[in-house]
């Protein structure tokens, strides 16, 4: 490393510190010439992730992008922006550990449609019918079906119903007999 003051090529590292995340590792050094003493910071270089769309074009991962299909997906929905960025944080771990340079944008969706599933299935429905392009609404019914039977076989998380199933089922009863409504 050359020091910025005299551009002599020997220092010695006197502090090293890893980034919260461990990506990225900050290092204090000293010139053993003019003992200036500098930062460096180290970090692996990455191939950029590349998603084919279905037209061909070839754009960059953007970990963003995923999170605001999310985000749009959960609108008026009790889903904690924390469990987005951790399942957007997740479509991009698998898209890096299961492809090496390209991912076709059918999987990139795919992968959110399982973590969209897994949050709450109004998000889901919501965001598979953007997604899939629904044309009418015997995909949405469809779609819909298939929630509930994987509902029933499995009992939802933990063995009770998912939370959008309690709503739904609540939705259901009956208010009462409207006498103190008015």
């Amino acid at each position: 490393m050359k020091c910025p003051r005299c551009n002599a090529n020997d220092d010695r590292v006197v502090d090293s510190r890893e980034s919260a995340d461990g990506a990225v590792v900050r290092r204090r050094r000293e010139c053993l010439k003019c003992f200036l003493r500098f930062t460096t910071y180290e970090k692996i270089e990455t191939t950029p992730l590349r998603v084919v769309k279905k037209s061909g074009e070839r754009v960059r991962f953007d970990r963003e992008r995923v999170l605001s299909g999310m985000i749009r997906a959960c609108e008026k929905l009790s889903v904690s922006l924390s469990d987005l960025e951790a399942a957007a944080a997740r479509v991009e771990a698998r898209c890096r550990e299961e492809f090496d340079r390209e991912v076709e944008s059918a999987v990139v969706g795919q992968l959110v449609m399982e973590e969209l599933r897994s949050l709450d299935h109004v998000a889901y429905v919501r965001f598979a019918s953007v997604y899939r392009e629904f044309t009418d609404v015997s995909q949405f019914v469809d779609e819909l079906r298939s929630i509930l039977a994987h509902e029933q076989q499995h009992g939802g998380p933990n063995g009770r119903l998912a939370p959008t199933a309690r709503a739904t089922s609540a939705a259901r009863k009956p208010e009462g007999d409207g006498e103190g409504d008015r």
